[in-house]
């Protein structure tokens, strides 16, 4: 059992399979993305291909884009002498969240076996569109979080955290467009971000529908809010459907309302936490929720080439204060195409 980084670039991950595989079949080996483990992470595939409801709508004629966010409210703690190496793009995208958009766009695998469900994310990955150095630049936003004042209490700025370079480059945000090259979902963008001392911890895809295709209410009556499917992965996991309804009263008055189901309430139960149920699924041999070679491969080609153009840049950072929700760059990525991030 390996637990991540598998590697820090694509020579290194193919070293590491290299050692491995001196001792052990790639069978043998099991690479843990505890991401994979989460329920809600799981419930994906339930929720997609154990209805008969949504899964006609997943796909470019339906989805207007898709944003996955990987939010977290602490700073580096005592972990800075790794993340000063890795970064966020290294530490959350190349992995956990790249990983998580595999499982949210893959094909229907023929069967529920592991290598069928692992096949078809590993296939997943490799249609992402690896970016050459222009739209490197126009896709993606590197920050790095400044001092701010928070609730009255002063925080330091990454730069000031112990153990850290005062003039460090590192990304402590990293937020990406990537675009999947195959037929369900050419010319979808999937915006996905994540940093350190964000507003608040959360993880969740948001899923937003294109519009109605004839719009036979007046524009005045009411909010025109998007279909949102969003699928909550921590904390409070669930999955919530937000529509338009008619508010009660005379006329034609729209509002968004919401459908949610919450884990916590609908079961009454715990859920296991990610390591217990990939710890049992390794003593079991089921590798369905373990990343393979291929996969770890095919996600560092498509960082890679960010890597290097981000390290080849110098930055003016500080870029975001702490508590804020990233730099202004990131948002002007997504006004480009008409969208804005959702603040969850």
């Amino acid at each position: 059992m390996v637990e991540k980084p598998f590697g820090h670039d694509l020579a290194s991950a193919r070293e590491l399979s290299g050692r491995l595989h001196e001792v052990f079949d790639e069978s043998d080996v099991y690479r843990i993305d505890h991401y994979l483990g989460k329920e809600t992470v799981q419930n994906i595939l339930a929720f997609r291909f154990g209805n008969g409801i949504f899964e006609p709508l997943w796909n470019r004629r339906y989805v207007n884009h898709v944003q996955i966010t990987g939010a977290e409210s602490i700073g580096v703690e005592d972990r800075a002498a790794y993340y000063q190496e890795a970064g966020a793009l290294d530490d959350m995208i190349q992995n956990h969240l790249l990983q998580v958009m595999a499982t949210i766009a893959m094909e229907p695998s023929a069967s529920f076996r592991a290598n069928s469900v692992r096949d078809e994310r590993s296939k997943l990955l490799r249609s992402i569109r690896v970016m050459t150095p222009q739209e490197i630049r126009g896709n993606t936003v590197p920050g790095q979080y400044g001092p701010a004042s928070i609730g009255g209490k002063q925080m330091p700025g990454f730069r000031q955290e112990k153990g850290v370079d005062p003039e460090s480059q590192t990304n402590t945000y990293a937020a990406v467009t990537f675009f999947v090259e195959n037929w369900r979902w050419a010319g979808v963008p999937f915006y996905v971000r994540t940093g350190k001392r964000l507003p608040k911890r959360v993880t969740e895809i948001a899923i937003q529908f294109n519009p109605a295709p004839l719009a036979i209410f007046d524009e005045d009556d009411g909010d025109r809010s998007p279909n949102l499917l969003i699928v909550r992965i921590q904390p409070d996991e669930g999955i919530s459907l937000k529509f338009l309804s008619k508010r009660p009263g005379s006329g034609m008055n729209l509002r968004p309302v919401s459908m949610d189901f919450n884990y916590g309430s609908s079961f009454g139960e715990r859920s296991p936490s990610a390591y217990e149920t990939l710890l049992l699924d390794a003593i079991i041999g089921d590798a369905t929720l373990y990343t393979r070679q291929d996969m770890v491969e095919a996600s560092w080609n498509v960082v890679e080439p960010i890597q290097n153009e981000w390290r080849s840049a110098k930055f003016d950072f500080p870029n975001y204060p702490a508590g804020a929700w990233g730099p202004a760059a990131a948002d002007e990525m997504l006004t480009r195409r008409g969208h804005t991030w959702r603040r969850p």
